[in-house]
């Protein structure tokens, strides 16, 4: 699908950000213009009006502040988990199965915890499913470990398709 929002982004922050070799400097050169404009609308709506590429960098993203910040039960408790899906599935069409399983198992542990997950706790509660749901432990550990590599291999996705991620400033 193609974007109906192409921030605007100079040539030269693209080429400093890749000659620089620092991943997290081209990814947020990404990724920040989107969460700003989404910001800006008010409207998760906004996600649908982006291309695939440009989904699946904002969805992770999320993904990844709420799992370096409390694991995969803050992502889910916060009420993330309905991003899943299509990650999970743009992942695949990116060629990058190891963190589409990843995150399948997540899913996996979600449904068949669903009850648990989704209801509203209080901060004593909430730290406890730590304790009851230690299957996550693994998950979170996993995900770590393959976490720069995944972000590595979608910017290269995105290096070679600009075009559909933004607007060349020249």
């Amino acid at each position: 699908m193609k974007s109906e929002y192409l921030p605007p982004v100079s040539a030269q922050a693209i080429k400093s950000a890749k000659a620089s070799g620092n991943d997290e400097e081209m990814y947020d050169a990404l990724v920040q213009p989107l969460h700003e404009e989404l910001y800006r609308r008010r409207t998760f709506e906004f996600i649908d009006s982006l291309s695939d590429g440009q989904q699946l960098l904002l969805a992770y993203d999320y993904m990844r502040m709420q799992v370096g910040q409390g694991g995969f039960i803050q992502f889910i408790q916060n009420g993330y988990v309905g991003l899943l899906p299509s990650m999970i599935e743009q992942l695949y069409a990116l060629n990058l199965p190891a963190m589409a399983r990843i995150l399948d198992d997540v899913l996996k542990v979600y449904v068949l915890n669903r009850d648990l997950l989704n209801k509203k706790t209080t901060v004593e509660e909430f730290a406890k499913l730590y304790d009851e749901l230690k299957e996550f432990e693994e998950i979170d550990e996993r995900f770590s470990k393959l976490n720069p590599d995944t972000i590595k291999q979608m910017l290269a996705y995105a290096y070679a398709h600009l075009e559909e991620f933004v607007e060349i400033i020249v």
